[in-house]
């Protein structure tokens, strides 16, 4: 039994998941490519809403995961079917000409300026976006205009270590108008749900790299999650956190696994009481453990235990 052979699709978180920036996560392949074969649906699904569908794919077939656009869902496609709901005409776009076609497609006009017929605001990643962009977003919110952030992600993880997401110019934006957006992307549910009904999943499974979207969107879609520690989450992150996943791996490779084995839970070799830590084995079934039976301050009751910890990057005291 493995990670396939329970779940009838696979939501792929794509920054610090499948990818870092220009390169894919080793083992990334070897995971689509499995699901594939054994007819698992697989799910690109991605807060960022600075490129399109047939970009994404095209990037992923480009670092050696082949992909079709279809298989890719974004947080751009969310945010424009949020507004689709929600209103007619003009939208103001702070964004990239992605997120513009993504807000066409559903029958809305998109502008760059705050004009008065403005109706709503749709705010997303883009390395081009200025002061002026945010200027025009402040003007048509504090006149009126739905806010809709495609997510509110505030780092994104590349090649060269973390940099602004799209949060932290959604920030500037709260911070100018006192407003709060309604939010597309991850952890908030429509992105997620958009990805289901595409998948037409039954038992869906999102794997990501995020507590605070990833784990927190499959907490609110109430589906199960596998967190990988490839990308923004670290054990100690973890450990402090109040977010559980269902499973815990260091890569993506895991859906060729024993769910058992992957689990949050008690593990074999290793012993937690009131937070001493005795015994020997995988350091991430010691994780595992943790994430079941965090107490207080941990304390390494043996050298095995402390070795494990310090492995982790998980402060600790000797007994």
């Amino acid at each position: 039994m493995t990670l396939l052979d329970r779940y009838d699709a696979l939501l792929f978180d794509l920054d610090g998941t499948v990818y870092r920036g220009e390169h894919a996560v080793e083992g990334a392949d070897e995971a689509v490519a499995a699901a594939h074969q054994q007819g698992v649906t697989v799910r690109f699904v991605t807060n960022n809403a600075s490129r399109g569908p047939d970009e994404v794919a095209g990037h992923l077939t480009d670092i050696g995961i082949p992909a079709e656009p279809d298989e890719v869902s974004t947080s751009a496609q969310a945010a424009a079917h949020v507004l689709a709901d929600k209103v007619t005409g003009k939208v103001l776009v702070v964004g990239s000409p992605a997120l513009e076609h993504e807000i066409e497609l559903v029958g809305l006009t998109p502008t760059r300026t705050a004009d008065d017929d403005v109706t709503a605001v749709v705010q997303g990643l883009s390395k081009d976006i200025t002061w002026h962009d945010l200027a025009e977003a402040t003007v048509a919110i504090n006149a009126g205009a739905l806010w809709v952030a495609c997510n509110v992600d505030p780092s994104l993880p590349t090649e060269r270590g973390m940099l602004p997401g799209n949060g932290s110019l959604v920030a500037a934006v709260r911070t100018a108008t006192g407003r709060e957006p309604i939010v597309a992307g991850k952890p908030a549910a429509p992105l997620m749900n958009d990805a289901i009904r595409s998948a037409n999943a039954k038992r869906p499974l999102a794997i990501g790299d995020r507590l605070d979207t990833d784990i927190a969107g499959a907490v609110t879609t109430g589906i199960d999650s596998l967190l990988v520690l490839t990308g923004v989450t670290t054990p100690r992150d973890l450990i402090e956190s109040d977010l559980r996943p269902t499973y815990l791996a260091q890569d993506v490779r895991a859906v060729t696994e024993d769910p058992e084995r992957l689990a949050i839970g008690d593990k074999a070799g290793w012993k937690i009481d009131n937070g001493v830590v005795r015994g020997d084995g995988d350091p991430l079934d010691l994780l595992r453990a943790l994430c079941a039976n965090r107490n207080g301050d941990l304390t390494a009751g043996d050298d095995t235990a402390a070795a494990a910890l310090r492995h982790l990057g998980l402060p600790h005291g000797l007994a």
